[in-house]
């Protein structure tokens, strides 16, 4: 079984005033089972890297450039980041394809950016509600997952999160059986498209109003191997109940 993952995105959110939190988090964690995970923003990157060094909590980037360097004003390289302490990117998130503009062809090439940094690439898919409305979920999802995860894929270097754009923020969820459906469907996928056992081992993270009172229900389902959280990372007694979740 993979090792279950408990992925934090602070997305826009979080100043200095909110390492409060992140200490509260560091300080309820000690010791896991399961790793844990934070994406802050990136001022607050490098900072949080060194407060955790000597706890089981590891941080990531929520985006990067293609390119190693360059004359992109604003923007942040896959080297940058690690630079700075991150060990996973975020790549692909539903609300980077839609304000963006990113397309599977961009998030590809960004996977591949972080791979060439030595990082962990978190490839995002999910559908919106117009298409799960219309039953094209599982063929949303796959189109997506081919289109933006490069051949070179290991269990190592890469993690799919299944976010469905219509449950991020809004306190909806698919039922478990929908989750179940998806997860199943995205393990199939992998497993054909790549060895079998690189596919059984690549995790599978659910992501969308994950929080306390459900994330024990969606982490017992079979091939969900924890999630990305959103919301719920910001508060620390939230993200500390989820990755007790996490741990079993």
């Amino acid at each position: 079984m993979p090792r279950m993952l408990a992925a934090g995105n602070w997305k826009m959110n979080g100043l200095n005033s909110s390492l409060g939190e992140f200490l509260a988090i560091l300080e309820a964690n000690t010791t896991s089972e399961a790793e844990i995970l934070i994406c802050p923003p990136v001022t607050l990157l490098a900072a949080m890297a060194e407060l955790s060094r000597d706890f089981p909590v590891t941080i990531g980037a929520q985006d990067c450039h293609a390119n190693a360097s360059g004359a992109h004003t604003g923007d942040l390289s896959a080297e940058m980041l690690a630079d700075a302490g991150a060990k996973y990117v975020i790549v692909g998130h539903s609300e980077r394809r839609a304000d963006h503009d990113e397309t599977d062809e961009v998030v590809r090439a960004k996977a591949e950016a972080t791979w060439r940094a030595g990082l962990t690439a978190i490839v995002c898919v999910g559908e919106t509600e117009a298409q799960r409305d219309a039953g094209q979920t599982l063929d949303v999802v796959a189109t997506q997952m081919n289109g933006s995860i490069p051949d070179s894929a290991t269990a190592e270097n890469l993690v799919v999160a299944y976010e469905p754009v219509w449950a991020i923020g809004t306190g909806r969820t698919p039922t478990l059986e929908e989750i179940d459906q998806v997860h199943d469907g995205m393990r199939t996928l992998l497993c054909t498209r790549f060895d079998t056992e690189v596919g059984a081992q690549v995790r599978l993270l659910y992501g969308g109003s994950v929080k306390p009172s459900n994330a024990d229900e969606i982490f017992a389902i079979g091939n969900v191997d924890g999630g990305l959280v959103g919301g719920a990372s910001l508060k620390a007694s939230d993200f500390n109940a989820i990755i007790a979740a996490a741990n079993g």
